[in-house]
Protein backbone atom coordinates (compact mmCIF):
# COMPACT_ATOMS: atom_id res chain seq x y z
CA UNK A 1 0.00 0.00 0.00
CA UNK A 2 1.46 3.39 -0.99
CA UNK A 3 1.51 6.35 1.37
CA UNK A 4 -1.30 8.08 -0.52
CA UNK A 5 -3.39 4.89 -0.58
CA UNK A 6 -3.08 4.54 3.20
CA UNK A 7 -4.43 8.05 3.75
CA UNK A 8 -7.15 7.57 1.16
CA UNK A 9 -8.44 4.54 3.08
CA UNK A 10 -9.21 6.56 6.23
CA UNK A 11 -12.55 8.06 5.10
CA UNK A 12 -13.77 4.51 4.43
CA UNK A 13 -13.46 3.60 8.11
CA UNK A 14 -16.82 2.52 9.49
CA UNK A 15 -15.98 1.48 13.04
CA UNK A 16 -13.55 3.74 14.91
CA UNK A 17 -11.97 3.62 18.35
CA UNK A 18 -11.12 7.10 19.63
CA UNK A 19 -8.79 7.43 22.59
CA UNK A 20 -8.50 10.75 24.39
CA UNK A 21 -6.06 11.42 27.21
CA UNK A 22 -6.20 13.47 30.37
CA UNK A 23 -3.74 15.97 28.89
CA UNK A 24 -6.40 16.97 26.36
CA UNK A 25 -9.34 16.99 28.78
CA UNK A 26 -7.55 18.86 31.59
CA UNK A 27 -5.05 21.67 31.98
CA UNK A 28 -3.03 22.34 35.14
CA UNK A 29 -5.28 19.97 37.06
CA UNK A 30 -8.46 21.73 35.95
CA UNK A 31 -11.13 20.30 33.70
CA UNK A 32 -11.67 21.78 30.26
CA UNK A 33 -15.44 21.50 29.69
CA UNK A 34 -15.08 22.96 26.20
CA UNK A 35 -12.97 19.94 25.15
CA UNK A 36 -15.69 17.54 26.31
CA UNK A 37 -18.24 19.52 24.28
CA UNK A 38 -16.01 19.63 21.20
CA UNK A 39 -15.30 15.89 21.39
CA UNK A 40 -18.98 15.02 21.82
CA UNK A 41 -19.85 17.14 18.80
CA UNK A 42 -17.07 15.57 16.73
CA UNK A 43 -18.05 12.00 17.65
CA UNK A 44 -21.73 12.76 17.08
CA UNK A 45 -20.95 13.95 13.57
CA UNK A 46 -19.22 10.65 12.83
CA UNK A 47 -22.16 8.65 14.15
CA UNK A 48 -24.64 10.70 12.18
CA UNK A 49 -22.58 10.01 9.05
CA UNK A 50 -23.24 6.28 9.53
CA UNK A 51 -20.12 5.31 11.47
CA UNK A 52 -19.80 3.59 14.85
CA UNK A 53 -17.51 4.93 17.56
CA UNK A 54 -16.08 3.50 20.77
CA UNK A 55 -14.62 6.18 23.01
CA UNK A 56 -11.72 5.25 25.32
CA UNK A 57 -11.42 8.11 27.77
CA UNK A 58 -8.95 8.87 30.50
CA UNK A 59 -9.73 11.50 33.10
CA UNK A 60 -11.54 9.78 35.99
CA UNK A 61 -8.74 10.46 38.48
CA UNK A 62 -8.41 14.07 37.29
CA UNK A 63 -12.16 14.65 37.56
CA UNK A 64 -12.25 13.05 41.03
CA UNK A 65 -9.31 15.07 42.29
CA UNK A 66 -11.03 18.23 41.06
CA UNK A 67 -14.28 17.31 42.82
CA UNK A 68 -12.37 16.54 46.03
CA UNK A 69 -10.67 19.93 45.89
CA UNK A 70 -7.17 18.50 45.50
CA UNK A 71 -4.36 20.20 43.63
CA UNK A 72 -2.79 16.81 42.97
CA UNK A 73 -3.98 13.53 41.49
CA UNK A 74 -3.37 11.53 44.67
CA UNK A 75 -0.20 10.79 46.57
CA UNK A 76 -0.84 7.07 47.02
CA UNK A 77 -2.57 4.23 45.22
CA UNK A 78 -5.44 4.42 47.71
CA UNK A 79 -5.91 8.13 47.06
CA UNK A 80 -5.83 7.59 43.31
CA UNK A 81 -8.35 4.77 43.58
CA UNK A 82 -10.62 6.97 45.72
CA UNK A 83 -10.31 9.82 43.22
CA UNK A 84 -11.17 7.41 40.40
CA UNK A 85 -14.27 6.20 42.27
CA UNK A 86 -15.50 9.77 42.67
CA UNK A 87 -14.34 10.90 39.25
CA UNK A 88 -15.72 8.10 37.10
CA UNK A 89 -19.25 9.19 37.98
CA UNK A 90 -18.45 12.76 37.06
CA UNK A 91 -16.66 11.75 33.87
CA UNK A 92 -19.62 9.77 32.57
CA UNK A 93 -21.99 12.53 33.65
CA UNK A 94 -20.02 15.04 31.59
CA UNK A 95 -20.19 12.83 28.53
CA UNK A 96 -23.82 11.91 29.09
CA UNK A 97 -24.94 15.55 29.20
CA UNK A 98 -22.96 16.56 26.14
CA UNK A 99 -23.99 13.62 23.98
CA UNK A 100 -27.61 14.12 25.08
CA UNK A 101 -27.54 17.47 23.28
CA UNK A 102 -27.39 15.44 20.06
CA UNK A 103 -29.80 12.74 21.31
CA UNK A 104 -27.09 10.10 21.69
CA UNK A 105 -26.89 7.65 24.59
CA UNK A 106 -23.67 6.50 26.23
CA UNK A 107 -22.78 3.31 28.09
CA UNK A 108 -20.00 2.89 30.64
CA UNK A 109 -17.55 -0.02 30.21
CA UNK A 110 -14.90 -0.41 32.93
CA UNK A 111 -12.17 -2.96 32.28
CA UNK A 112 -8.95 -4.30 33.78
CA UNK A 113 -6.11 -6.19 32.18
CA UNK A 114 -6.74 -9.11 34.54
CA UNK A 115 -10.32 -9.34 33.31
CA UNK A 116 -9.39 -9.29 29.63
CA UNK A 117 -6.61 -11.85 30.12
CA UNK A 118 -9.37 -14.39 30.69
CA UNK A 119 -10.65 -15.43 27.26
CA UNK A 120 -14.28 -15.84 28.35
CA UNK A 121 -14.35 -12.41 29.99
CA UNK A 122 -12.70 -10.90 26.94
CA UNK A 123 -15.43 -12.36 24.75
CA UNK A 124 -18.12 -11.14 27.16
CA UNK A 125 -16.70 -7.61 26.95
CA UNK A 126 -16.64 -7.92 23.17
CA UNK A 127 -20.28 -9.02 23.01
CA UNK A 128 -21.38 -6.18 25.29
CA UNK A 129 -19.62 -3.49 23.26
CA UNK A 130 -20.87 -4.87 19.94
CA UNK A 131 -24.42 -4.93 21.29
CA UNK A 132 -24.12 -1.32 22.49
CA UNK A 133 -22.93 -0.33 19.01
CA UNK A 134 -25.81 -2.23 17.42
CA UNK A 135 -28.22 -0.31 19.65
CA UNK A 136 -26.67 3.00 18.62
CA UNK A 137 -25.12 3.57 22.07
CA UNK A 138 -21.61 5.00 22.41
CA UNK A 139 -19.46 2.75 24.65
CA UNK A 140 -17.21 4.87 26.85
CA UNK A 141 -14.37 2.67 28.01
CA UNK A 142 -11.89 3.30 30.81
CA UNK A 143 -9.63 1.23 32.97
CA UNK A 144 -11.28 0.43 36.30
CA UNK A 145 -8.80 2.36 38.41
CA UNK A 146 -10.87 1.89 41.57
CA UNK A 147 -9.75 -1.75 41.82
CA UNK A 148 -6.72 -1.96 39.54
CA UNK A 149 -3.33 -2.28 41.21
CA UNK A 150 -0.02 -1.90 39.42
CA UNK A 151 0.13 -5.67 38.88
CA UNK A 152 -3.15 -5.85 36.97
CA UNK A 153 -3.25 -2.48 35.19
CA UNK A 154 -2.88 -1.81 31.50
CA UNK A 155 -0.88 1.16 32.76
CA UNK A 156 -2.11 3.43 30.00
CA UNK A 157 -5.25 3.80 27.95
CA UNK A 158 -3.30 3.69 24.68
CA UNK A 159 -2.81 -0.06 24.92
CA UNK A 160 -6.31 -0.52 26.31
CA UNK A 161 -7.65 1.29 23.23
CA UNK A 162 -5.66 -0.99 20.92
CA UNK A 163 -7.09 -4.02 22.73
CA UNK A 164 -10.58 -2.59 22.15
CA UNK A 165 -9.75 -2.29 18.42
CA UNK A 166 -9.23 -6.04 18.38
CA UNK A 167 -12.29 -6.74 20.53
CA UNK A 168 -14.75 -4.84 18.30
CA UNK A 169 -13.02 -5.40 14.92
CA UNK A 170 -12.47 -1.68 14.38
CA UNK A 171 -11.02 -0.24 11.16
CA UNK A 172 -9.21 2.68 12.76
CA UNK A 173 -7.70 3.83 16.04
CA UNK A 174 -7.44 7.58 16.60
CA UNK A 175 -5.25 8.68 19.52
CA UNK A 176 -6.00 12.28 20.50
CA UNK A 177 -3.18 13.81 22.48
CA UNK A 178 -1.43 17.14 23.11
CA UNK A 179 1.13 17.01 20.28
CA UNK A 180 0.65 17.19 16.52
CA UNK A 181 2.00 13.70 15.89
CA UNK A 182 5.35 11.89 15.84
CA UNK A 183 8.23 14.26 15.11
CA UNK A 184 11.36 13.30 13.19
CA UNK A 185 13.33 14.04 16.33
CA UNK A 186 12.62 15.19 19.85
CA UNK A 187 11.42 18.82 20.05
CA UNK A 188 13.70 21.20 21.93
CA UNK A 189 12.34 23.90 24.24
CA UNK A 190 12.58 27.35 22.70
CA UNK A 191 12.96 26.02 19.16
CA UNK A 192 10.47 25.46 16.37
CA UNK A 193 9.20 21.87 16.35
CA UNK A 194 10.91 19.56 13.86
CA UNK A 195 8.98 18.14 10.89
CA UNK A 196 6.35 15.52 11.51
CA UNK A 197 6.65 11.96 10.29
CA UNK A 198 3.45 11.79 8.27
CA UNK A 199 3.31 8.06 7.53
CA UNK A 200 4.83 5.08 9.33
CA UNK A 201 4.74 1.81 7.44
CA UNK A 202 6.69 -0.16 10.02
CA UNK A 203 7.95 0.70 13.48
CA UNK A 204 11.72 0.51 13.05
CA UNK A 205 14.54 1.28 15.52
CA UNK A 206 14.75 4.76 13.94
CA UNK A 207 11.06 5.35 14.65
CA UNK A 208 11.51 4.21 18.24
CA UNK A 209 14.46 6.54 18.63
CA UNK A 210 12.37 9.45 17.37
CA UNK A 211 9.71 8.55 19.95
CA UNK A 212 12.00 8.17 22.96
CA UNK A 213 14.75 10.73 22.43
CA UNK A 214 15.71 13.07 25.25
CA UNK A 215 13.52 16.14 25.47
CA UNK A 216 10.36 14.58 24.06
CA UNK A 217 7.20 15.78 25.77
CA UNK A 218 6.15 12.22 26.43
CA UNK A 219 9.31 10.28 27.25
CA UNK A 220 9.39 6.51 27.43
CA UNK A 221 6.11 6.37 29.35
CA UNK A 222 4.13 8.24 26.69
CA UNK A 223 5.06 8.14 23.03
CA UNK A 224 6.55 4.66 23.33
CA UNK A 225 3.21 3.33 24.57
CA UNK A 226 1.58 4.92 21.53
CA UNK A 227 3.95 3.00 19.27
CA UNK A 228 3.02 -0.17 21.15
CA UNK A 229 -0.65 0.62 20.66
CA UNK A 230 -0.13 1.26 16.94
CA UNK A 231 1.69 -2.09 16.61
CA UNK A 232 -1.14 -3.83 18.47
CA UNK A 233 -3.80 -2.17 16.29
CA UNK A 234 -1.89 -2.94 13.09
CA UNK A 235 -2.03 -6.64 13.90
CA UNK A 236 -5.81 -6.24 14.08
CA UNK A 237 -5.70 -4.89 10.51
CA UNK A 238 -6.42 -1.34 11.70
CA UNK A 239 -4.59 1.89 10.97
CA UNK A 240 -3.69 4.30 13.79
CA UNK A 241 -3.69 8.10 13.65
CA UNK A 242 -1.82 10.10 16.29
CA UNK A 243 -2.90 13.73 16.26
CA UNK A 244 -3.65 16.83 18.35
CA UNK A 245 -6.88 16.56 20.31
CA UNK A 246 -7.23 20.33 20.48
CA UNK A 247 -7.74 20.75 16.73
CA UNK A 248 -11.32 21.81 16.09
CA UNK A 249 -13.31 19.14 14.28
CA UNK A 250 -10.28 16.85 14.08
CA UNK A 251 -12.26 13.63 13.57
CA UNK A 252 -14.40 15.08 10.81
CA UNK A 253 -11.36 16.54 9.09
CA UNK A 254 -9.67 13.14 9.07
CA UNK A 255 -12.78 11.54 7.60
CA UNK A 256 -12.88 14.29 4.97
CA UNK A 257 -9.41 13.27 3.85
CA UNK A 258 -7.22 15.90 5.53
CA UNK A 259 -3.77 14.61 6.41
CA UNK A 260 -3.32 15.61 10.02
CA UNK A 261 -0.95 13.99 12.50
CA UNK A 262 0.94 10.76 11.91
CA UNK A 263 -0.59 7.71 10.24
CA UNK A 264 0.61 4.24 11.23
CA UNK A 265 -0.36 1.85 8.46
CA UNK A 266 -2.29 -1.37 9.19
CA UNK A 267 -0.49 -4.69 9.03
CA UNK A 268 -1.45 -8.25 8.24
CA UNK A 269 -4.33 -9.12 10.52
CA UNK A 270 -4.03 -11.84 13.13
CA UNK A 271 -7.14 -13.89 13.84
CA UNK A 272 -8.96 -12.61 16.91
CA UNK A 273 -7.92 -15.42 19.24
CA UNK A 274 -4.28 -15.26 18.12
CA UNK A 275 -4.26 -11.48 18.56
CA UNK A 276 -5.56 -11.95 22.09
CA UNK A 277 -2.78 -14.49 22.73
CA UNK A 278 -0.10 -12.15 21.38
CA UNK A 279 -1.18 -8.89 23.01
CA UNK A 280 -3.67 -9.46 25.85
CA UNK A 281 -3.28 -12.85 27.52
CA UNK A 282 -0.70 -12.93 30.31
CA UNK A 283 1.85 -15.71 30.05
CA UNK A 284 2.13 -17.93 33.13
CA UNK A 285 5.41 -19.66 32.35
CA UNK A 286 7.94 -20.55 29.66
CA UNK A 287 8.62 -23.68 27.66
CA UNK A 288 12.18 -23.86 26.33
CA UNK A 289 12.28 -25.65 22.97
CA UNK A 290 15.08 -27.01 20.79
CA UNK A 291 16.08 -25.88 17.29
CA UNK A 292 14.01 -28.59 15.62
CA UNK A 293 10.88 -27.42 17.42
CA UNK A 294 11.63 -23.81 16.47
CA UNK A 295 11.80 -24.78 12.81
CA UNK A 296 8.61 -26.85 13.12
CA UNK A 297 6.70 -23.90 14.58
CA UNK A 298 8.16 -21.12 12.42
CA UNK A 299 8.79 -22.77 9.06
CA UNK A 300 6.17 -25.49 8.94
CA UNK A 301 3.32 -24.13 11.07
CA UNK A 302 3.25 -27.21 13.28
CA UNK A 303 1.99 -27.78 16.81
CA UNK A 304 4.40 -28.07 19.73
CA UNK A 305 5.11 -31.73 20.57
CA UNK A 306 6.81 -33.15 23.69
CA UNK A 307 9.93 -34.27 21.77
CA UNK A 308 10.99 -30.68 21.07
CA UNK A 309 10.85 -29.51 24.69
CA UNK A 310 14.09 -29.01 26.61
CA UNK A 311 12.70 -27.78 29.93
CA UNK A 312 10.05 -25.57 31.50
CA UNK A 313 10.26 -22.46 33.65
CA UNK A 314 7.50 -21.40 36.02
CA UNK A 315 4.23 -23.09 36.87
CA UNK A 316 1.07 -23.14 34.76
CA UNK A 317 -2.15 -25.08 34.41
CA UNK A 318 -4.25 -26.48 31.59
CA UNK A 319 -5.43 -23.67 29.31
CA UNK A 320 -2.88 -21.15 30.56
CA UNK A 321 -0.95 -19.01 28.12
CA UNK A 322 2.76 -19.84 28.03
CA UNK A 323 5.73 -18.44 26.17
CA UNK A 324 7.80 -20.72 23.90
CA UNK A 325 11.45 -19.63 23.84
CA UNK A 326 14.60 -21.03 22.28
CA UNK A 327 17.62 -22.05 24.32
CA UNK A 328 18.93 -18.46 24.20
CA UNK A 329 15.70 -17.12 25.71
CA UNK A 330 14.38 -15.53 22.50
CA UNK A 331 10.59 -15.69 22.42
CA UNK A 332 9.32 -17.65 19.43
CA UNK A 333 5.61 -18.10 20.13
CA UNK A 334 2.84 -18.02 22.70
CA UNK A 335 0.07 -20.51 23.12
CA UNK A 336 -2.41 -22.30 25.36
CA UNK A 337 -1.07 -25.51 26.86
CA UNK A 338 -3.24 -28.60 27.18
CA UNK A 339 -1.13 -30.07 30.01
CA UNK A 340 -0.10 -28.57 33.39
CA UNK A 341 3.55 -27.72 33.99
CA UNK A 342 4.43 -30.79 36.15
CA UNK A 343 3.20 -33.08 33.36
CA UNK A 344 4.93 -31.09 30.62
CA UNK A 345 8.13 -31.41 32.63
CA UNK A 346 7.70 -35.20 32.72
CA UNK A 347 7.02 -35.33 28.99
CA UNK A 348 9.95 -33.15 27.91
CA UNK A 349 11.95 -34.82 25.13
CA UNK A 350 9.67 -37.85 24.86
CA UNK A 351 7.75 -39.21 21.87
CA UNK A 352 4.00 -38.60 21.69
CA UNK A 353 3.28 -42.33 21.90
CA UNK A 354 4.76 -42.34 25.41
CA UNK A 355 2.25 -39.82 26.82
CA UNK A 356 -0.32 -42.35 28.15
CA UNK A 357 2.27 -44.54 29.89
CA UNK A 358 4.14 -41.58 31.41
CA UNK A 359 1.07 -39.71 32.67
CA UNK A 360 -1.54 -42.44 32.90
CA UNK A 361 -3.86 -40.33 30.73
CA UNK A 362 -3.74 -38.25 27.55
CA UNK A 363 -5.15 -34.90 26.44
CA UNK A 364 -3.81 -35.47 22.93
CA UNK A 365 -0.44 -35.59 21.21
CA UNK A 366 0.26 -31.84 21.28
CA UNK A 367 1.45 -29.77 24.21
CA UNK A 368 0.19 -26.70 22.33
CA UNK A 369 -1.99 -27.13 19.25
CA UNK A 370 -1.18 -24.87 16.30
CA UNK A 371 -4.73 -23.42 16.43
CA UNK A 372 -3.94 -22.15 19.94
CA UNK A 373 -0.46 -20.82 19.11
CA UNK A 374 0.76 -17.51 17.65
CA UNK A 375 4.25 -16.73 16.39
CA UNK A 376 5.54 -13.60 18.09
CA UNK A 377 7.52 -12.69 15.00
CA UNK A 378 4.15 -12.35 13.24
CA UNK A 379 2.81 -9.95 15.82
Amino acid sequence: MSESDAWKQLPRSRRIVVKIGSSTLTRDGRLRPERFSALASDVSNLIESGRQVVLVSSGAIAVGAHKLGWRHSGHSIREKQAAAAVGQIGLIELYQRRFARRDHHVGQVLLTRAGLEDRERFLNARRTMLELLRLGVIPIVNENDTIATEEIRFGDNDNLAATIVNAVDADLLVILTDVEGLYEKAPEPGHAPPPLIRTVRKITPAIREAASGAGTRFGSGGMITKLEAATNAARSGAATILCHGGTDGILGKLMDGERLGTLFEPGRRLAGKKHWLAFTAKTRGRIVIDDGAVRALVDRGRSLLPAGILRIEGRFGVGDSVSCVDDDGREIARGLTVYPSPDVERLAGRATKEIPQVLGYTNGDEIIHRDDLVLIGDS
